[in-house]
């Protein structure tokens, strides 16, 4: 009678254990239809919406103006088509009026110059230009055109204007170089895509400790490592992998794609480092949506600053998704390269730093609790 020998079970590898949790985690999210099909419907409708946004941007000013020969005299005066600046003649100061009232021909502001206006104006005789603008037109816009009106007569005596100036421009130079719509809705698109995955895995941590899941994953060979490294790497995919489709499918992953990626896995990244710390807080769904949102309304300021022009306040570069806001809207918008976006991909990576740090001690210190 033989005896037969069984040999020892091979230890299952830490890399065969990540692996096991990351295929629960999927199986998981498949399961939770609400966040399925949110990331479904949210993706098609993006697309949807980046496609139906004006993708053009006229940066020209266009003035309809009446008057003998005025349309001539101030174009050679002021430089008005260098300047973004269209001038349009019209016979009556009636004709004028209609075109103001009605947007014909694009016509922004009318300016009713007397016929003697240029003769006035040579033999410093006092006159006066009707400014004609509907309700919606700015004051400032109003203002300005005043000034083009004194400048205008000036410049027609031939005499010079009282003070000279000097022109400044502060911060980053877009004349010539403005983005249409849809172009500046493209990091907020992809930044809701990523906060949507973010809310995912926010939900399906919270549920495993609220049922405890975490516990029994922990008491087999997996350990508390594995769990939160498997976490954060079916995170990352899960958001990667869906702001890569979007961007596939809306045509945005510009003329550096492995720069864009780069850019893309950072801010996957970094949305599931604060993922962590809503799932470690929430406790039902309710709860998990709130802690989702507390994140999500402030990251969203810089992709809505986009849509306004100008310098972004210092509390604006303060907030987590600045850096990842500017460096998609420059890789593809403007066509920068490595040098431009370094210092952008820094920042998220200092905050996607903290907020892992965060998040694991966080998610730690709550799974040794239970």
């Amino acid at each position: 009678m033989t005896q037969t020998e069984t040999s020892p079970r091979a230890p299952v590898s830490r890399a065969t254990i990540i692996g096991t949790i990351i295929r629960k985690d999927f199986q998981a999210f498949l399961r939770d239809r609400f966040y399925l099909y949110m990331s479904i419907i949210g993706l098609v409708a993006y697309v949807a919406i980046f496609w139906v946004l004006p993708d053009s941007v006229d940066e020209d000013i266009t003035i309809g103006a009446t008057g003998a020969g005025i349309e001539n005299l101030l174009q050679q005066a002021t430089g008005a088509e260098a300047g973004g600046l269209t001038i349009v003649a019209f016979d009556s100061r009636e004709t004028l009026m209609t075109a103001v009232e009605e947007g014909d021909k694009d016509v922004a502001l009318g300016l009713a110059f007397p016929d003697d206006f240029f003769g006035a104006i040579t033999a410093g005789e006092p006159t006066t230009v009707s400014i004609m603008a509907t309700a919606e037109v700015p004051d400032e816009i109003r203002t300005a055109m005043d000034s083009f009106i004194r400048e205008a007569a000036f410049a027609i005596s031939g005499s010079p204007l009282p003070v000279d100036y000097q022109e400044e421009i502060l911060g980053k130079d877009r004349l010539g170089d403005q983005v249409s719509l849809r172009e500046k809705f493209r990091p907020m698109l992809a930044f809701l895509v990523l906060l949507i995955e973010m809310m995912s895995l926010a939900g399906l941590i919270a549920s495993e400790m609220q049922n405890r899941t975490v516990t029994a994953v922990i008491t087999t060979p997996a350990t508390l490592a594995d769990f939160l490294t498997a976490k954060i790497i079916f995170g990352a995919l899960l958001a990667f992998s869906q702001v890569v489709l979007l961007l596939i499918a809306i045509q945005s992953l510009g003329t550096a794609p492995v720069l864009m990626l780069t850019t893309l896995l950072l801010g996957s990244l970094m949305v599931t480092g604060f993922a962590l710390i809503a799932g470690a807080f929430g406790k039902d769904f309710i709860s998990v949506l709130f802690w989702s949102m507390l994140f999500m309304i402030p990251m969203l300021i810089p992709a809505f600053g986009l849509l306004f022009p100008g310098t972004a306040s210092l509390w604006i570069r303060a907030i987590p998704s600045y850096g990842l806001v500017e460096a998609i809207t420059g890789t593809t918008s403007y066509g920068e390269g490595w040098a431009e976006a370094l210092p952008n991909l820094g920042l998220v990576l200092a905050w996607t730093a903290v907020a892992f740090i965060a998040g694991l001690t966080i998610l730690r210190r709550k799974v040794q609790s239970l």
